[in-house]
């Protein structure tokens, strides 16, 4: 679950995203044409349409990659679904922190313009439902208030932080994500446990009162598998 690399975009989809969002920032979303992103990319007009069905495409091409992304990483095998969320989350921050200046740039355009804004939002949500859909998959029995509490949670957590790497100058390291997530899983009672150097024929087990049943009955089980 270390595969927190950003994601890869093709050459030419790159360019064309980078010289959109040049053109949005500098004479606006509404007064800049397909042509001239098209003209700026080095592209053909069915080159990009072919590539994005729209402008405001463009704008979120990149969560979409990253919508998939985490989608494959979390249909792979993990040991505990919600370090598995926090991981997900951190995958989505680095590939935004590897290039702040164009991500800056992306939220100054969205910001302007209303219609992107609540494209934002519906995005937002899709992360979170993922969450959700996955916790509950991975944790039969879970109360559907814990799924999306900490999937709410989760995404809170991240749009914070990735807030103050896009409102302001400086870097803003994955090590502060990870943190708040870390103690996000203690205040929702997940946390990660330390695993007893020797295995022994008593097993017993101490959870805090806050922690799911379902995650009660999860380790529970890997306990007694051991």
């Amino acid at each position: 679950m270390s595969d927190t690399h950003a994601v890869p975009a093709t050459a030419p989809q790159a360019a064309v995203v980078a010289a959109a969002l040049e053109l949005f920032d500098q004479q606006g979303f509404d007064q800049t044409s397909v042509e001239q992103i098209a003209h700026a990319a080095g592209v053909s007009r069915s080159t990009f349409f072919r590539q994005f069905g729209g402008k405001d495409d463009v704008v979120f091409a990149d969560h979409e990659l990253l919508l998939d992304r985490i989608r494959d990483f979390l249909a792979g095998d993990h040991d505990d679904p919600w370090r598995a969320v926090c991981e997900a989350s951190v995958l989505v921050y680095s590939h935004f922190a590897a290039d702040p200046e164009l991500a800056r740039r992306r939220y100054a355009v969205v910001r302007q313009v209303p219609a992107l804004r609540e494209r934002e939002i519906v995005t937002v949500f899709r992360y979170e439902r993922l969450f959700d859909e996955y916790l509950r998959a991975s944790l039969p029995g879970l109360d559907p208030i814990d799924a999306v509490g900490f999937s709410a949670l989760v995404t809170a957590i991240h749009n914070h932080v990735l807030r103050q790497l896009l409102r302001g100058p400086k870097r803003v390291p994955v090590s502060v994500l990870r943190r708040a997530l870390d103690d996000a899983l203690r205040r929702f009672g997940v946390a990660p446990t330390e695993r007893d150097a020797a295995a022994d024929d008593v097993v017993v087990a101490v959870f805090p009162r806050s922690m799911p049943t379902a995650e009660v009955a999860r380790r529970l089980r890997v306990r007694l598998d051991e």
